[in-house]
């Protein structure tokens, strides 16, 4: 059922070539020394890590910032760390003091025209180290946060200027993320780096009935390349990406052990177990989604496609309840399940690469059956979309209450002291041409006021009447930037929040009713 889904920026792309082309973008991780916690304060080691960080903010942060901004916010990190440490700006200065005694004065940098964002952001890395290296020498404070709460605090004090969801993950947090990445490429193994300077990239975990074993590979073999691309010393940590692909599709690895080297074709696998879960009652049949993950749109589609073969089927409920998002690809790939050739929605940003158009191609597995979406206010991002497209291309109507409203997509930056960034670089933008970002989406029949409240609402639907009609026509008509003021007043009208099991009846019961289902949707 995959590869249906397709990415347009001039020219089409598909979902597999968008993720290989972020993958390259991507520096490669966890090179540095570790960034040392006692001692001397470790200029040279902040300079790699702060700068790398600087560069990608610079770069493809979806807003934009200046060298001199990212200088004085990191500064400001500092003095959180110790209040004892203050800050004087000029129009053309920065001044660190401890009580009144002047620390460090430094000019501000600016990007000259022309700069690269990498000759910029290392300028501000190395203006910042200059005051850090002050503040490490006057406080103690500082030193006992080590340089590891150093990076911490800087990076989260800029991101507190620029969004609400980019942050810093450290060495620790990140590798568990990436061996959690590689463990779900359907493989059976896992990979770390091996030891000394010559230890390449090892198999280190194998799963006694999975891909790998039925090979014949062990631990302690090296993998040299996947799919023809070779793996530097140390790459366990890329090494995650290429592992990565969608269920029944093939990965060569180059594998050496002791003198022996040969090639091993492994055939990813879904994982064991399922997320999605279904129930059949009164012939609709509900589809749980709890998150999007690799197989998601593998599991929607063949449980659908199970169901029509076992007999009539009048109407389908998605439960996205609880959902808080995952693969973007994936809210797509299940949007288009349901969807015939159109728009699915579009990221905007201020790098090249972070504006796309994401299209479905269809047709609809569900051959135009009644369709409602079941959501709450923890169902966020991928979760959103789905609903938000459903409901925008007048396919689907939307029960509960006000969703989260996340709609900027993270892009994910390794850096070299191993830890990451996880940065916003693109806004989402909805088929009809409203942003997510803060709104969120607003049901057609919201159960928010409770169950006499929502029997209410279900009969004015059923007479044609739109209770939320309004303000779904609101939404549809906001463009970025929306004031937080009109975000709250439309979240206002169904309060976020949590949805019973028993509207899972009222939702059943919207889809077999034509009238309510068509006033439910938006216009």
């Amino acid at each position: 059922m995959g590869g249906r889904i397709g990415v347009r920026a001039g020219v089409a792309l598909s979902i597999q070539a968008l993720a290989v082309l972020l993958l390259l973008l991507l520096p490669a991780p966890g090179r540095a020394q570790e960034v040392t916690r006692t001692g001397a304060y470790p200029r040279d080691e902040m300079r790699l890590v702060l700068g790398a960080g600087f560069a990608a903010i610079l770069e493809r942060h979806l807003e934009a910032a200046t060298p001199a901004d990212l200088l004085v916010w990191g500064l400001t990190g500092m003095t959180r760390i110790d209040p004892e440490l203050t800050l004087q700006r000029t129009a053309r200065e920065m001044r660190l003091m401890q009580r009144n005694r002047t620390l460090l004065t430094r000019d501000l940098p600016e990007r000259e025209e022309g700069e690269s964002f990498a000759a910029a952001g290392g300028a501000a890395a190395d203006r910042l180290t200059l005051f850090q290296q002050a503040g490490w020498a006057a406080s103690s404070a500082i030193r006992n946060g080590g340089a590891s709460g150093l990076i911490r605090e800087t990076f989260e004090t800029i991101f507190e200027h620029l969004d609400p969801f980019s942050r810093y993950i450290t060495p620790e947090e990140a590798q568990a993320a990436r061996e959690r990445r590689t463990g779900e490429a359907g493989l059976g193994l896992r990979l770390a780096p091996g030891r000394g300077r010559t230890g390449g990239t090892v198999v280190a975990a194998i799963s006694h009935d999975g891909p790998a074993a039925e090979a014949g590979l062990a631990v302690g073999d090296r993998v040299l390349a996947i799919d023809g691309i070779s793996l530097r010393p140390r790459d366990a940590d890329s090494a995650a990406g290429l592992l990565e692909g969608p269920a029944g599709s093939d990965v060569v690895l180059l594998v050496q052990r002791g003198r022996r080297r040969w090639d091993v074709t492994l055939r990813r696998v879904l994982p064991a177990g399922t997320p999605v879960g279904t129930e059949l009652s009164d012939e609709v049949l509900t589809i749980r989604i709890p998150s999007f993950t690799a197989q998601t749109e593998r599991q929607v589609a063949a449980a659908l496609l199970h169901a029509l073969s076992q007999g009539p089927l009048k109407a389908i409920v998605l439960d996205l309840r609880g959902n808080r998002g995952g693969l973007l690809s994936q809210a797509a790939a299940v949007a288009d399940i349901f969807l015939g050739q159109g728009e699915a929605f579009r990221t905007i940003g201020r790098h090249p690469d972070a504006s796309r158009l994401y299209i479905t191609a269809g047709p609809d597995l569900a051959e135009g059956r009644p369709l409602v979406i079941l959501v709450d206010g923890r169902t966020a991002s991928s979760a959103e979309i789905v609903a938000a497209t459903l409901a925008d291309r007048g396919r689907a109507s939307v029960i509960g209450t006000t969703t989260t409203g996340k709609g900027l997509v993270q892009l994910v930056l390794p850096l070299p002291d191993g830890g990451e960034l996880l940065m916003s670089w693109s806004r989402l933008i909805m088929p009809a041409g409203w942003p997510l970002q803060g709104v969120g989406v607003l049901p057609g029949l919201c159960t928010a006021g409770g169950a006499q409240e929502t029997a209410r609402e279900l009969t004015a639907l059923r007479a044609g009447n739109r209770p939320m009609g309004a303000g779904q026509a609101r939404i549809r008509a906001l463009r970025h930037p929306v004031s937080t003021a009109e975000a709250e007043a439309l979240r206002a009208l169904c309060p976020a929040g949590p949805v019973a099991d028993t509207d899972l009846a009222v939702a059943r019961a919207l889809a077999l009713d034509p009238t309510a289902l068509a006033a439910a949707m938006p216009r």
